[in-house]
């Protein structure tokens, strides 16, 4: 398959977070269309595989920039979770039969996918098999975990697994997000180092230079690649406008998250 022809269609697999955000620009920056954004919302306390909070807002982000979007109801079994994904994959790739409108309702939604209580824009299309899918696009950056379980269920798929953020420098790799007009919020903190002002906070350059001051202090990943902090993006350079929150900040005293429980396209 030749990776750099313009008639790619690839799926990304969305967490709402930094790294998939750049993942579907790196895919679209090589003129591949991106066909859906395909969302794992994890229903228990945790998942080796997947990010758990705030992944709802991938949905924001595929209303923004006009994209399709799958989410995908997991519990955070390990035993389960890659077949689950692989089965809802498979009906896309290889194509279902099964009737289904073109658009999400808020009500869908709600009741039987994100119980938020968030008011979903009308413009939210289903992922919905219309061609072929030639690609997975992934945000896995150090886990080998996690990019061993995806590339062999691509295989299985028979499509190609992209990871274009392997091995990136941290560093580095927050300093692109930043400069390239990604708006990237920090919804959750859990580690020493990183106080309660970071919760909530939209990343500046100015930011990024001191969470990589405090990461050599710390010794923590200055890309929250070992669970240090998660993040959501509110704005990328893909996206056609910005997702505005209404947001709680909660803080332990040596943790903090982000209760979003309002979201609109600006």
């Amino acid at each position: 398959m030749n990776c750099s022809h313009k008639g790619m269609r690839v799926l990304v697999l969305a967490s709402g977070g930094k790294d998939s955000a750049y993942s579907t620009w790196w895919a679209t920056l090589r003129g591949w269309e991106v066909s859906g954004l395909v969302t794992i919302r994890v229903t228990g306390d945790d998942s080796m595989m997947f990010q758990v909070p705030t992944t709802a807002l991938a949905g924001m982000q595929a209303a923004s920039a006009d994209i399709p979007w799958l989410p995908i109801a997991i519990d955070g079994d390990e035993n389960s979770e890659m077949q689950i994904l692989e089965n809802a994959l498979e009906s896309i790739v290889h194509g279902s039969g099964k009737p289904r409108s073109d658009t999400w309702s808020n009500d869908e939604i709600n009741e039987a996918v994100w119980p938020d209580g968030w008011k979903w824009p009308s413009n939210l299309r289903r992922l919905r098999t219309s061609g072929p899918i030639d690609g997975l696009v992934v945000g896995a950056i150090r886990s080998d975990y996690q990019k061993t379980r995806i590339e062999q269920m691509c295989a299985r798929l028979n499509i190609k697994s992209f990871t274009p953020l392997w091995h990136h420098e941290g560093g580095s790799h927050m300093r692109e997000l930043v400069s390239h007009g990604h708006q990237i919020m920090i919804t959750s903190v859990s580690t020493d180092g990183m106080g309660e002002k970071w919760v909530g906070r939209i990343l500046s350059h100015t930011d990024v230079l001191e969470l990589e001051e405090l990461a050599i202090k710390y010794r923590f990943n200055v890309d929250g690649e070992g669970g240090e902090f998660e993040t959501a993006v509110l704005n990328a350079p893909w996206m056609n406008c910005p997702i505005k929150t209404q947001h709680t900040i909660h803080w332990t005293g040596r943790r903090g998250w982000v209760d979003i429980w309002g979201v609109e396209l600006a």
